[in-house]
């Protein structure tokens, strides 16, 4: 008998055939179900053969003339109360036949089919978010992907003369489909939540006077989530009364008697994750502005080992920026410019997203007390983490604005966050391009740094000169702009050099 406990339970293999998938994929679905049809539109004996060696068995429709498929099956099997349908060439993974059963034996349906666009690895998930509008989780009812399991009790009332193909693709085919009870299944979903609930994940949720939203926050919180490391900043609001009368278990709360900042109280809420070994450690701000539902989209490159760091990235789209005001958008794109060049993340957006997470061994390899306490905590984070060649990864969300008022001020943080992004920059270029390892960008970038101010310099001296009329040798025009040109091209080749060099890149889907 199959896993399943069913009294009769067949699988049809068929569609496209790969040899070097074919035993895995017959000895896994052998698991789940009693008997294996292996459907072959051709004569391909070494198919035959190993199907036949790992005890499938065979219809050959080349030798079967014009009888349909099922009235063979259904003639052989007794008692059979569901079929399984799965391609040969490792589209589907049989290990989730049982999800697409449960609905066939429990749930009173005919069909239960995947629907889900996340089958296929090699499409980027960001594209899939965008393509799809508001979720990676949406599905057509129109694409089937020939991975179902059916009612034999639906079979009996369709009589369709199937005779192989994309059997699934014909039984939906069918003038009677409006008529079945169809269940669409998102297994890469279900698959994803079973990663989550495998690992520990905590959540630290800096709170600086969120007495309005705090609560909320907490309450939108999946329940996969073990630990969730309330800090509060020293709040002079009612934000430490509202924490202490929740009564979620799950609640670490700590509150600084001192305001560190908001990247100061991140670092506690690191440092408290580490000592209780989460796996990932995500971050919420208090104000409510981060969606839980986008929480599996940042963790779950990590649990696959694709990133060591997620973020979130809410100026691929204008649809995405709705409800950021211009000025903050401003702010945002000319922070994302000094960034790049400051960490060396070519290909991040909007650095100053707190919505992150990151692994356990991340945080390791970190030190913790040297992260910028202030609101430029996420952008020194970048610089430390690709100076470590950490694997960054953006995920496209859209922007959440509600209640909450923003903190920043971007002409003061402008001015704070520049300064400590040029000494990251050095501290950078040292750790990661000659002490780590060695790189001839430095001297490009050095050239660059004294010979562009001095170019810049020189002009501005000849133009004054100009202006009141002083003589200026013919010659300092040409050595002005030869210099600038110079030290423009020794940037630009640097930057060239960097970003070949950004191995962040590799954890980019």
């Amino acid at each position: 008998m199959g896993g399943n406990n069913i009294t009769t339970s067949v699988a049809i293999i068929n569609h496209q055939f790969n040899y070097r998938a074919m035993g895995s994929i017959i000895g896994l679905t052998k698991k789940y179900v009693d008997v294996v049809y292996v459907i072959q539109d051709s004569n391909d004996e070494s198919i035959s053969e190993l199907a036949t060696l790992i005890g499938a068995k065979i219809i050959n429709l080349s030798n079967n003339g014009h009888t349909p498929v099922l009235d063979i099956i259904l003639k052989s099997e007794k008692d059979v109360r569901a079929l399984v349908t799965l391609y040969g060439d490792g589209t589907h993974d049989p290990s989730n036949i049982p999800y697409l059963m449960d609905p066939i034996m429990k749930g009173g349906f005919d069909v239960a089919v995947e629907s889900s666009y996340e089958n296929n690895p090699k499409v980027n998930s960001n594209i899939t978010f965008l393509t799809n509008g508001k979720s990676t989780l949406r599905a057509s009812k129109n694409d089937h992907f020939g991975f179902a399991a059916i009612s034999c009790k639906c079979l009996d009332t369709i009589k369709s003369p199937i005779n192989g193909g994309d059997i699934l693709k014909q039984i939906l085919a069918y003038p009677r489909y409006n008529s079945l009870k169809v269940k669409h299944l998102n297994l890469a979903n279900d698959q994803k939540l079973d990663l989550l609930n495998q690992h520990k994940i905590g959540v630290v949720v800096p709170a600086y006077n969120e007495e309005l939203l705090i609560e909320e926050t907490i309450k939108g919180i999946p329940k996969y989530v073990d630990r969730i490391y309330i800090v509060d900043d020293c709040s002079t609001d009612r934000t430490p009364q509202i924490i202490q009368g929740m009564t979620d278990p799950r609640i670490v709360y700590v509150r600084h008697e001192k305001n560190k900042g908001v990247g100061g109280a991140i670092v506690t809420g690191y440092k408290l994750a580490l000592d209780d070994e989460m796996d990932v450690a995500a971050v919420m701000a208090g104000d409510n502005q981060m969606d839980p539902e986008q929480l599996p989209r940042l963790l779950i490159p990590i649990l696959e080992g694709r990133a060591d760091y997620t973020k979130g990235n809410r100026l691929i789209s204008k649809d995405f920026r709705k409800g950021m005001s211009k000025w903050r958008s401003l702010g945002n794109g000319i922070l994302t410019m000094i960034t790049k060049i400051g960490s060396g993340c070519w290909h991040i957006m909007d650095p100053q997203n707190g919505y992150t997470a990151i692994s356990r061994q991340t945080l390791e390899v970190l030190n913790l007390n040297s992260i910028y306490p202030y609101y430029g905590y996420c952008n020194d984070m970048l610089v430390k983490l690709n100076t470590f060649n950490m694997r960054i990864e953006d995920v496209v969300m859209p922007s959440r604005y509600g209640r909450e008022t923003s903190k920043i001020r971007y002409s003061k943080y402008i001015i704070k966050v520049a300064p400590m992004l040029f000494n990251g920059f050095l501290w950078r270029l040292k750790k990661k391009y000659i002490v780590l390892d060695f790189h001839p960008l430095v001297f490009f970038y050095t050239a660059s740094m004294v010979l562009l101010p001095v170019g810049v310099l020189f002009s501005t001296y000849i133009l004054i000169e100009k202006i009141y009329h002083n003589p200026v040798s013919q010659n300092y025009p040409l050595l002005a702009a030869f210099i600038t040109l110079i030290g423009l091209q020794f940037l630009l080749f640097a930057m060239l050099f960097d970003m070949q060099a950004d191995k962040s890149r590799s954890g980019t889907l």
